[in-house]
């Protein structure tokens, strides 16, 4: 589970990590309100779960209350590399020196915590040479002393006794006993800002590992779910929107993830993720298309293997979708298995549909009228 920035700024502040003076809106007037309060240039900073927000112009730099108004404005009516905009985190403009980077995630191969750090950080972290990027390997049992943190610290170019090492070298540690008091995959701070001898966590990215949850009743829940995927979620669907042009439902995951996988192969993209499962029957797939249909992809391709599941329940499916929906959204269907022959009469006599018996040709032509 990811957290939104101001939420991770929360827990910083929680175990002595400094950030800027700021509050979370959600209307230009409030925005404005806090901009007075804060006094001097502010930043208005878009609350979405998403990276790069800076680069896709959900960051903006405001001189006072007036220009905060129309910002908060203008951002709260638009979308940050697809995420609606709802919420504002408004805070002081800090007078930055040197921006590092500073982030411990969970590596998969190690099985340990691994500490990344740079004398580089801000916007463009990951074009940073992997020869300045310092890596960390952490033992569980020794943890993150202080001994440690300040070697990060020197390997940083910065002097451990000097005013500005040490705040770096405090940020560090407790860095390392939030990561594991809340059970992070991933705790970063991209750019951990120098100013003077203080060190401020000029932005917060925190995942929380979900089985771990039930530990943790004081970390507020964030669903991560689109309208999309919510709404699949209560019909017991497994979906995942993406970002693509095709239109995809089939049963099963396995097949579900080939199907993608073809229509990448073939030069386009896929919509979304539908499974609708092994046993599928005639209103789970009605249900599934409508999902699919809402997207409005330039096709769609159903890919059925019929075991449990009857081709000719799915074909009857389709040839109501597309008796409620016309022909507008080209529709792209290969059967097999399970009363194949008695779905693809259905299909071909009644709606018109061409059916295929391959995968592979029958995504190929979907990518074709997808054009």
């Amino acid at each position: 589970m990811r957290l939104f920035e101001y939420m991770g700024k929360q827990l910083f502040i929680d175990f002595g990590i400094r950030v800027p003076r700021g509050m979370v809106c959600d209307t230009p007037k409030t925005a404005a309100q806090i901009a007075q309060r804060l006094g001097g240039p502010v930043m208005i900073k878009a609350q979405v779960l998403s990276g790069k927000r800076g680069k896709g112009g959900g960051i903006r730099l405001a001189d006072g209350p007036k220009e905060s108004k129309l910002a908060a404005e203008q951002l709260l009516q638009s979308t940050v590399q697809g995420f609606p905009v709802e919420l504002l985190l408004i805070e002081e403009k800090l007078a930055i020196e040197q921006e590092l980077y500073l982030s411990l995630i969970v590596d998969g191969v190690s099985k340990k915590p691994v500490l990344i750090a740079s004398a580089q950080g801000g916007m463009d972290i990951e074009n940073v040479p992997e020869e300045q990027i310092i890596r960390q390997p952490i033992d569980v049992e020794l943890g993150l002393p202080t001994f440690l943190a300040r070697d990060i610290v020197r390997r940083l170019k910065i002097v451990p006794s000097s005013p500005c090492g040490k705040a770096l070298t405090q940020v560090v540690t407790a860095l390392y006993r939030l990561f594991t008091a809340i059970d992070a995959e991933l705790v970063e701070i991209n750019p951990l800002a120098i100013c003077g001898d203080t060190v401020y966590a000029a932005d917060a990215k925190i995942t929380v590992d979900d089985a771990s949850l039930y530990r943790h009743a004081h970390i507020p829940t964030v669903s991560e779910l689109t309208l999309g995927e919510q709404e699949a979620s209560k019909l017991g669907l497994s979906y995942v929107d993406l970002d693509g042009e095709i239109g995809v439902m089939a049963n099963g995951a396995g097949i579900t993830m080939a199907t993608l996988d073809m229509i990448t192969y073939f030069g386009s993209k896929p919509a979304n993720f539908l499974d609708i499962g092994g046993g599928a029957n005639q209103e789970a797939t009605r249900k599934g298309l409508e999902l699919v249909l809402a997207k409005q992809p330039k096709a769609v391709l159903v890919n059925i293997f019929g075991g449990i599941t009857r081709c000719d329940e799915v074909a009857q499916a389709i040839v109501g979708i597309r008796r409620q929906y016309g022909k507008s959204i080209p529709m792209v269907v290969r059967l097999a298995g399970t009363n194949q022959d008695a779905g693809r009469a259905i299909l071909e006599k009644e709606a018109g549909i061409e059916v295929f018996d391959l995968m592979q040709t029958a995504a190929q032509r979907a990518v074709e009228l997808a054009g």
